[in-house]
This record gives C-alpha cells, structure tokens and sequence, in this order.
C-alpha cells in the first residue's frame, strides 16, 4: 500500500490514537482559520489602510514640491502635518536609508508595497527601529523628507490577540476533551488488563463499565472466562475421577503380580503396570497443570537454582549455566518448577547433561535447558511441543520411556503465563536448546 511507511509514525496505544483523532481536526481547523484570518487582516485590511495614508502622503509631497521657496515648502508643512497627524522633517542631506522590517512583520511587507506603488519618489520604509513607528523617506524638491507615521494608521493594533486567544481556548477546549475522552477508555483498559490477566493464569477483579458497547464487551469476556473456568475444573475433575478409578485395579494388578512366582513373564507385566501408572500420572499432571498454584511475586533465579540443587543432589547431571539479571517477577512457582523438572528430565532421558540457564531482562525472562543428545530437527520441532507425540526418528526412545507429554506440560505452563517454549540447536552442548520464555 502507498501508506504502509505512514503506520511507522502513528502513535500505537489507544490513548495516543484517539488523541491523534480529536487534535487532528482541531489543528487543522485553527490553521485554516489562522490562514484565512491573516490573508483577511494582514493583507486587504492593511492595503486599504495604507492606500488611505497615502492620499494624505500625496497631498503633503504635492505642497511641498509646489512651494516657490525652502520657507514656504515648511510653512506648508507646519500647515498641514498636525491635521494630518504626520511629524515630518526635511533634511539637507541624502539619509542612505533602506527599506528595513523584522521577518515576522507580515503587515510591514504589504504597507512597503503598497507605498511604493501610491507614493512617489519613496527612498525607504523602516519598522525595525520602533515597531510603534513607520520611518517614511521621500524625494521631494528640497530634498529628502523624513516622515514619521503611527503604525496604527496602516495596520490594526496587536493583530496577534486574535491567533493568541484562539489558540489558548482551542489548547483549554482540547484539555477538557482529554479528560473526557480518558473517562472513556478508561473502561477499556481495565478490560484488556482483565484479558491479559487471564491470559496469564490471574484472575483479575473486573466489573463492567463504560458507554453500552464497552459493557457488553466485558460482559461477554466474563462470560468466556467462566465459561473456561468451568470448562478447565470439569476437565481436571472427570481426569482425576479417571485416575482414581484406574488406580485401583492396577493396585490389584501389582498386588496379584506379586502373589505369583516371579519369574521374566511377570517381571515384564510388572514393568507394564509401572508404565500404566506413569502414564496416569503425567496424563494428570498435564489435565492439572493449569490449576497448580496462584501467581505470586518470585525470585526466578533463585528458583531455578533451588532445581538445578536439588536435581545436583539427586547425583544427576545437572549444570547451572548463565545467570544474568536480578529481581522478582509474578509467577506460578509450582508449575515453573513443574515445568522445569520436565525439561531437565527431558534432557537426561536424551543426553547425558543438562545445562540450566537464566536470563532476566525489563520485559520478558528466558529460562534455558540445553543437553548433548542428538536433539530435535527444525522441520519437527512444532509437532514436539503437541501433547502424546512422540518423535521417534528425531530422539532415541531406547534411552528411557516418555510417554510425550513434557515439551507439552512446559509449553502449556508457558502459554498459561503469556509467554511461550522455543526449541532450537544448544550452540555449548550441540544437542537440544530449550528456551522457556516469560513474560515479566
């Protein structure tokens, strides 16, 4: 599109935009009238003006260039410069005057045009020594003659009132509508951090306000969020429901297995029912990960290094690696560790170490699990992160069961906080990199 460049510039937020709209028409309005303003005054009501002037100017140089001597040309001039208000002085000597004004004197460009083009024989106009003034230099007979005018005779008095007041009213009448305007988008903000909230698993206190659009649109987002919230607590109820009742005939599985003479057939049915269990459990774990904890101001690092130690403890293969940032952040701790406890067993089932990373930034926290194990191709890395998959040409399944439900139990914990799981190549280890992004 011809515009697309434009979007560049406009403001992004909602308060900036709607702002843009209400001064756009505003200034535009006021530059408008400004233009036609200046065009009506500064030009057609000056030019008459001077015209006026320059009768009086004609008369007065017509009597001057008339006397038959330099007395009678003063006589004449003492005759007529007080009913003419003019104060004018005859020199004996060329004054090497220019036409002078200051740059922003828009009437003084149009009273110099149109006095040379009314008066005869003007060497020079100056405004710039008194702006209450015009300093008129004319050729006459005996000599120049030095002319002082009132500028009120060739253009209104303080022109700018009118362009000061209409700015000041339209700066007061824009701030009104601001406050107005803030009251309602006011309404909408609250909405959006009410779905942002929820976005990342917190319940944020909202009631609808606002113009009628803006209430049915939080009526119908609390609406979707109970709606969910049901949909969530019937789901991790019927899977609990599920688990408790497969619970009890594996239990009697194991117990009857064990009554019988052990030998390799039932020591395979045993490995079976452990597998049966395991798979419960993680099939739980995933139904339940929306639903872990609360979200509560926490230390990210120190979380992850209460992991990395006790998983160090455990005797495994577990390696703090780059810590970089300090600080606290809302977080769901029990799922975060949840999830981090999948990734570093993930990474162990595959490779032979792990290595376990932080890094906090103003806006975002990035938490990294790398290992040495053949990892997971670029073209596979999407479908790794769907529930029950489970990639058996991109990791070896011989190196200890899964069940395909960790990459998607961490991803899941990620959305629920607004953030996101990446899979890529570990550039220290040159197996799997595994970045859990957050937002902070």
């Amino acid at each position: 599109m011809k515009f697309n460049w434009l979007k560049r510039y406009l403001p992004r937020g909602l308060y900036g935009r709607a702002a843009l709209i209400l001064l756009a028409p505003i200034i535009s309005l006021q530059l408008l009238v400004s233009v036609a303003f200046i065009q009506r005054h500064f030009e057609d009501v000056t030019q008459q003006m001077t015209r006026s002037l320059a009768l009086d100017l004609s008369l007065l140089l017509d009597e001057i260039n008339t006397a038959e001597t330099l007395a009678d040309a003063d006589r004449r001039i003492a005759h007529l410069a007080g009913p003419l208000q003019l104060n004018v002085t005859l020199l004996d000597k060329s004054s090497g005057q220019i036409d002078r004004r200051v740059f922003y004197d828009l009437s003084g460009r149009i009273v110099i045009s149109t006095l040379r083009e009314r008066v005869a024989g003007v060497v020079a106009v100056n405004f710039s020594d008194d702006f209450r003034r015009v300093n008129l230099w004319v050729d006459t007979r005996y000599g120049e003659a030095h002319i002082v005018i009132n500028r009120a005779r060739v253009s209104a008095s303080n022109p700018h009132q009118f362009l000061v007041l209409m700015g000041f009213f339209g700066a007061l009448m824009t701030l009104v509508a601001y406050f107005f305007l803030r009251n309602q988008l006011r309404p909408i903000r609250r909405l959006a951090h009410a779905a942002e909230g929820f976005g990342k698993g917190r319940i944020v206190d909202y009631r609808p306000s606002g113009a009628t659009e803006v209430r049915s649109a939080g009526n119908a987002f609390l609406d979707m969020r109970g709606r969910i919230e049901r949909q969530i607590e019937q789901r991790t109820l019927m899977l609990s429901g599920v688990s408790h009742d497969l619970r009890t005939p594996i239990t009697r599985l194991r117990l009857g297995l064990s009554l019988i003479e052990q030998g390799p057939e039932t020591e395979a049915l045993q490995r079976d029912v452990e597998d049966m269990e395991r798979l419960l459990d993680e099939f739980l774990a995933f139904a339940r990960s929306d639903a872990l904890d609360d979200p509560t101001q926490t230390d990210p690092v120190a979380l992850v290094r209460a992991v990395v130690d006790r998983r160090s403890a455990a005797h495994e293969a577990v390696m703090m690696g780059v810590v970089q940032g300090e600080g606290s952040a809302m977080i769901r701790p029990v799922a975060i560790e949840r999830a981090l406890d999948n990734l570093i067993g993930n990474a162990l089932r595959y490779g032979k170490q792990a290595l376990v990373g932080v890094v906090l930034s103003d806006r975002a926290i990035k938490i990294s699990v790398q290992d040495d194990g053949p990892g997971i191709p670029a073209d596979l890395r999407l479908e790794a992160l769907k529930p029950f998959v489970r990639l058996d040409t991109a990791r070896n399944q011989d190196r200890g069961p899964g069940v395909g439900l960790g990459l998607a139990i961490a991803h899941d914990i990620a959305r629920s906080h607004g953030g996101t799981l990446r899979l890529g190549e570990s550039q220290e280890l040159g197996g799997l990199l595994v970045d859990l992004v957050l937002p902070r």
